[in-house]
């Protein structure tokens, strides 16, 4: 569980790690995308910070989190220049694909389509992994 310390110092890396990364976008005239951060989880000993990232278009998510992570020592420099005042020590920034909104979209076309299973039991039996 996450103490009230981590939960601020989560928030205040994702308020600057939007900034960084959508201003990174507008500077370089990339159209047509965009990229938001939708939790960013921090460890007890505030080392390490799981930042995860969405991506609009979602087809583009694996190429945009290859340049992130490529990325992340630049990431991590120009966050530490907005926090300096708020954390003696930046934590290590590691980047997931947050496809939540995805997965959200996928259920909701199921259960408009015909693989509903409130509406045919039947389908329940298939979907059981074995």
């Amino acid at each position: 569980m996450e103490t009230n310390r981590q939960k601020k110092i989560g928030t205040l890396l994702q308020k600057d790690l939007v900034d960084i990364l959508q201003g990174e976008v507008r500077k370089n005239g990339i159209s047509n995308l965009i990229i938001s951060i939708s939790k960013v989880n921090v460890t007890s000993d505030l080392s390490i910070a799981k930042v995860y990232i969405s991506v609009f278009p979602s087809e583009r998510g694996d190429e945009i989190l290859a340049a992130v992570r490529s990325n992340t020592p630049l990431i991590k420099h120009d966050l530490s220049q907005r926090v300096k005042m708020q954390l003696r020590k930046v934590p290590n920034l590691i980047f997931y694909i947050d496809d939540s909104l995805d997965q959200i979209e996928k259920i909701d076309q199921e259960l408009k389509g015909e693989n509903n299973p409130i509406k045919n039991p039947e389908l329940l039996d298939k979907r059981k992994k074995s």
